[in-house]
This record gives C-alpha cells, sequence and structure tokens, in this order.
C-alpha cells in the first residue's frame, strides 16, 4: 500500500491494493516484512560499524535501503508519471538527498521506518474492513434444499430465487427468504442487535444468518446468496466509505496543498542556506524540514477511525454510510422522530367502538372495512382484522388528508377524521378516544353519523426509557405526526416528549425539519418511506426497522437495522465517541508538524530523529483510530420492564 496516505486518496480508507483478504495477520503484510528485514540489516551494520568494519556497514546499509524503500519508491515513482505527488515523495526525495550527501544509515534508517509504519497502515484497515465482511461469515457453508421432491445439500451460492430451503432447528439461514411451513423463534442478533428472539412463522420474512429456534422450516427463497440482505449491508458500507466526512475532507484539504508547499520551502531553506552558508549543511536541514513536515499521520488520521467505527456500527446492528454520515451522526443536537412505525410498533388494533343510538358495533365495523377495503393503510388492517366479512362498496375514493368516501347498497358512506365528518352525538366519546392515546375515525351512513372507531398503536416497550436516555445525553427531542393534536399529545406524554407537533403532511414534516436545522444539527428518525422528504431535508436521515427494505438501505444515510429502539441513542453515542477521535488525530498530526518544522530548521534534530518520531506519531494515531471500533452498550433499560406504558395511537 504504498504512499497510502498521501494526497492521492480515493476512499475513505481504502487500501489500493485490493488484497484484504490475504491480510490475515501483520506477518502476511509485505511492507512489515520488508521493514524488519531492512531493520535487522541496519542492526547487523551498527554492530559492524562498530568493530571497525566500514565496508561490510556500508554495504548492509545500502541493502537495508533498497529492501526499505522497495515498498514505497515505486509507487512514487508511478505516480510522479501522472503527475501526484504525496508523502512518499517527500520521503523519496529525502532518502535520495542523504545518500547524495553519503549519509547511507540515514537514508536506510528513513527507508525501513517508513516501511513499518506503511505496513502498520494497511493491517490496520485491512483488519477493521475485515470486521465488516466477516458478518458474510454468519452465512453457512452449506444449505438443504427440495428440488423435485429430493432433498440436496448444496452450496449456498447455488440457490436460486424459488427454492424450497430446509432449515432445521439450531441451523443457520443461508439466504433470504419467506416461511411456507414451520413456527419457530429466531436469533437475529448478530444482524439487527436485538437481543430477544423474535417470532416466525409461516408468511414471516427473514434473513440471511439468523439461527432458527426449535423448529423446523421450509423456506422460499427470495434472493441469491451474492444479493441477500447481508451481502447488501456490506457492499453499501464499503460502497459508501468513499464518502468522506467535514473532518476528512479537512484533513485532506490541509494535506494536500501541503505537500508541494513543504518541497518549495525545503528549497528555499537549501537555496538561501547555501548562498549564506554551508551548503552541506543547510541542503541537509531542508531533507530533515521535507520529512518533519509530511503530512501522513494528517492524511491517514481519520480514515482509520471511520473505517473501525462504521464497521464496528454494523456489528450492533447499525448501517452508517461512511466518513460523512458518522460524522454528522456524532454532530447532531435535535432529534425528530416520527410517531408511527419509529415510537410505535406500527401494529395498530381496534380497541373500541362507539355506536349511536339504533346501531350496532357489527354494523360500524362492516362499513368501516367495505370502505377500507382497497386501503394499505396501516389503519385499514386493524379495521379488516376486526371483521369476519368484508361488504362490497362501488365508487371507492380518497380524500386526502380526510378519509373515504363511497357506495354501499345504494347509499353514501364516508369513514373519516373529526372535523371533515361533524362528531355529533359522539363528541364525548371521541374526545375520551383521543386523551387516551387512540386515534378516532368516524363512520357515517346516507349523511348520518353511526359511531366511532379507535384504534391504538402499541408504544414500543422501550421508546420512553430510549426518550429519557436522550434526554440525558444532552438531545432535544421532538415529535412529528399526522394524528390530531389529542392523541399526539397523549402519545408523546407516554413517551416522555414534550415538544410535540400534530396534524402535519409530509412536507408540513420536511418544512418543521428544516426549521429545526436552523437552530442546531436536526436528525429525522423514520419509517425511510413515507417519511422521506423529512429525511431529506435533515441533516441526517435515520430509517428505523430498515432490514430487508431495499428503498430504507439506499436512501437512508444511517439505518437501524431492527425494531429495538435503544439502537439510537447507542448510534448516537458510538458516533459521537468517534468523531472526537477523528479531531484528536487531526489536531495531534497537526501539532506535530508545527513543533517539528521549527526544530528541524535550528538543526535540533536529525534526519533519522525526526523519521523515527514522525512515524511513532503515525502508529499513536492509528491505535487511536482503531480505538473508535470498540462499542459500548447502553443498557438504557429492559424492554421487559417497560410494558406497562400506556398505549398510543395509529395516525391516518
Amino acid at each position: 500500500m504504498s504512499d497510502a496516505c498521501c494526497a492521492d486518496q480515493t476512499t475513505t480508507g481504502a487500501v489500493e491494493d485490493d488484497d484484504d483478504d490475504e491480510v490475515t495477520s501483520i506477518w502476511g503484510v509485505r511492507e512489515i516484512r520488508a521493514g524488519i528485514l531492512a531493520g535487522a540489516l541496519l542492526a547487523v551494520a551498527f554492530v559492524l560499524g562498530l568493530g571497525g568494519q566500514d565496508g561490510w556497514a556500508l554495504g548492509l546499509n545500502i541493502a537495508a535501503l533498497v529492501v526499505g524503500a522497495s515498498t514505497f519508491v515505486p509507487e512514487t515513482l508511478k505516480k510522479l508519471a501522472r503527475g501526484k505527488i504525496g508523502v512518499g515523495t517527500l520521503m523519496t526525495i529525502a532518502a535520495v538527498g542523504a545518500v547524495v550527501l553519503g549519509e547511507f544509515a540515514e537514508a536506510a534508517t528513513l527507508a525501513f521506518l517508513f516501511s513499518l509504519s506503511e505496513g502498520l497502515e494497511e493491517y490496520s484497515l485491512a483488519k477493521t474492513r475485515r470486521g465488516l465482511r466477516a458478518l458474510l461469515s454468519l452465512v453457512p457453508e452449506t444449505a438443504t434444499v427440495r428440488r423435485d421432491g429430493i432433498e440436496q445439500v448444496i452450496d449456498p451460492a447455488d440457490l436460486v430465487v424459488g427454492d424450497a430451503m430446509l432449515v432445521k432447528p439450531g441451523e443457520r439461514l443461508a439466504t433470504d427468504g419467506t416461511i411456507r411451513t414451520g413456527r419457530t423463534t429466531l436469533d437475529v442478533s448478530a444482524i439487527t442487535g436485538e437481543s430477544i428472539p423474535v417470532e416466525a412463522g409461516p408468511g414471516t420474512q427473514v434473513y440471511a444468518g439468523s439461527i432458527n429456534g426449535t423448529g423446523a422450516l421450509e423456506i422460499e427463497v427470495t434472493t441469491t446468496s451474492e444479493n441477500n440482505s447481508l451481502a447488501r449491508i456490506v457492499h453499501i458500507v464499503e460502497a459508501e466509505q468513499s464518502r468522506k466526512g467535514t473532518t476528512q475532507r479537512l484533513a485532506d484539504r490541509v494535506a494536500k496543498p501541503l505537500v508541494p508547499a513543504i518541497m518549495i520551502v525545503a528549497t528555499l531553506i537549501a537555496v538561501i542556506g547555501s548562498l549564506l552558508g554551508d551548503p552541506g549543511l543547510w541542503i541537509q536541514r531542508a531533507l530533515v524540514v521535507l520529512v518533519a513536515a509530511s503530512p501522513c499521520a494528517l492524511a491517514i488520521s481519520v480514515p482509520v477511525s471511520v473505517v473501525s467505527a462504521v464497521g464496528a456500527a454494523s456489528r450492533f446492528g447499525v448501517l452508517i454510510k461512511g466518513g460523512a454520515a458518522l460524522e454528522t451522526l456524532g454532530a447532531i443536537r435535535t432529534i425528530a422522530l416520527d410517531k408511527t412505525g419509529t415510537l410505535t410498533a406500527n401494529a395498530p388494533a381496534v380497541v373500541e367502538v362507539a355506536t349511536t343510538t339504533g346501531h350496532t358495533r357489527e354494523q360500524v365495523l362492516a362499513l368501516a372495512a367495505a370502505l377500507e377495503a382497497r386501503s394499505e393503510h396501516p389503519l385499514a388492517r386493524a379495521i379488516l382484522a376486526a371483521v369476519s366479512t368484508v361488504p362490497d362498496a362501488a365508487d371507492v375514493q380518497a380524500v386526502p388528508g380526510a378519509g373515504l368516501t363511497g357506495t354501499i347498497d345504494g347509499r353514501l358512506a364516508r369513514l373519516g377524521r373529526p372535523g371533515w365528518i361533524e362528531t355529533g352525538d359522539l363528541t364525548d366519546e371521541v374526545q375520551r378516544m383521543q386523551e387516551a392515546g387512540a386515534t378516532a375515525v368516524l363512520v357515517e351512513d346516507d349523511g348520518q353519523v353511526i359511531g366511532a372507531i379507535a384504534v391504538r398503536d402499541e408504544l414500543r416497550p422501550e421508546a420512553s426509557a430510549v426518550v429519557a436516555e436522550l434526554h440525558r445525553q444532552g438531545y432535544t427531542v421532538t415529535m412529528l405526526t399526522g394524528d390530531n393534536t389529542a392523541t399526539a399529545q397523549a402519545v408523546a406524554a407516554q413517551a416522555g416528549i414534550t415538544d410535540v407537533h400534530a396534524e402535519l403532511r409530509p412536507e408540513d414534516k420536511s418544512t418543521l425539519v428544516a426549521a429545526l436545522r436552523t437552530t442546531a444539527p436536526t436528525g429525522m428518525v423514520g419509517d425511510g418511506v413515507n417519511d422521506a422528504p423529512a429525511l431529506a431535508t435533515a441533516n441526517l436521515g435515520i430509517a428505523m426497522g430498515a432490514m430487508g427494505s431495499d428503498v430504507a438501505l439506499e436512501t437512508a444515510d444511517v439505518a437501524l437495522m431492527g425494531t429495538d429502539l435503544r439502537a439510537l441513542p447507542q448510534a448516537l453515542a458510538h458516533a459521537r465517541r468517534a468523531r472526537r477521535i477523528m479531531l484528536q488525530n487531526v489536531g495531534l498530526s497537526l501539532a506535530l508538524i508545527a513543533i517539528l518544522i521549527p526544530l528541524a530548521v535550528a538543526g535540533a534534530l536529525g534526519l533519522a530523529a525526526v523519521v523515527l518520531i514522525h512515524e511513532l506519531a503515525e502508529v499513536v494515531v492509528i491505535a487511536n483510530g482503531v480505538r473508535a471500533g470498540r462499542t459500548t452498550n447502553l443498557h438504557t433499560t429492559s424492554a421487559a420492564t417497560s410494558t406497562s406504558n400506556p398505549q398510543p395511537a395509529m395516525a391516518r
């Protein structure tokens, strides 16, 4: 990975030679092996020099120089031919200058230390990228399928869409699919970060890498192994790592002009010093300045942190789209939460039906179900689930933001929100439903209100604890919903949110998020589809429960793969820590350059000393960056302890 830390970077921490998978140990890095050999030759040369064997010492120093320089000089020359310069260019010039001055030992020391630092950089990047790719190892080596009535054990790569995959208790799923027969619980912790197994039965969508519980399953394969959910996660993260964050762009902006500027300054020192004093002395100092000001640590300071942090987040169920998203996630101070599907479980149910005189619960539900039969809204699913038969309705039309109209048995029927349909004799009942945290819809038959239906969506058990944790961490939390104000206030109170905005259309949410951005960096948490305008408007869009959703995976800046909301504060804390580490690395790198340059000009440090300090600092920066890959479970609260919360509602 010669000169990987110079200005010619194209990806966030990408290694230039595409062989991460081959680097399984530190000894597998060519630069490390070359550096160790060069160091051994230098040590022997030093001992021989002490013994008066100057000829042998010179020969071994030259050999050490050749071995060490082979790791970066050839690549540097190739880049120079393309008109690109970088840190390797500075090191090459310094080594050549030392040779011209007869300082073979110092030139060899420079090559030895630089090759070691390059090798450590490559190893750290390869290691963190392998951590992400390790997700693919969750796929088993074999899969059992039934083809033409015959069970076969095949390679997962040979699975095709439509195959009947058989999964025994305790086995991992080889790819994504839909359960045909069987019931079980699935351990999806390695994919979504959720520790509690999930129930699964016929019709349930399941994902590669999940561990089957006690039931035998037959699963219809829906994706091939190279395009399953795990493969998509790895592909997206690796592709998005080229999106550089603000801090990395700062490092790049400083490093790129710094390299030619250093060359100009070193040239001026050599020329002016030679005119005013000893040419040999000032040329040597110019070479030391050249090395002292090299921005290698600066250029590598952020990529290592980004790759480490993004890979670690993927392992606890959070997909972060590269450095830009990571930095923004670590900088946001306001969290806007959608209600339905984020704070609530998006599983609404009919909890109450109020009727007017002369009408029954069954009549109200039947008329509502007839109108909702063609609707895809969660409210429709709740009403349809509450009836056994659905009457026919004609000329059904949706009135945006209001409800539905249609004809049933020749009579005009309407279903919709209070205000669009007058509550009449049901005013008190509707108000009570809304204050209890339910969404109330009115049913009208031939111009007469016959009933009101209360639909309530379950507040996620962990929601109130997560909101409390966000407040504890210093975030401003606001809730956005299209539901009515009374219901929204009730749900917000249950969740512990005081800033509530209700009765919002999608464009209203977007406008509100834009206003929030003017006061503080804002993250919007939603389902990735219905809240698309607000997600796009926010500084950072966070999709909730994105596992298996191509739209959410592709469009969100950050995706919480599971449905456990506790992943949100954990992701925020992880990103803040990673951002602090990035800033530490950039500050350390710039301070090092600022200190070494005047010492080099004054002659207080020689070439070998500057190289040693610089490369030790780079090792420190890499080690600090790797710390961004450590994760901590916040344990905000157990979901089991929060089930006593009153339940909120579903907004149309």
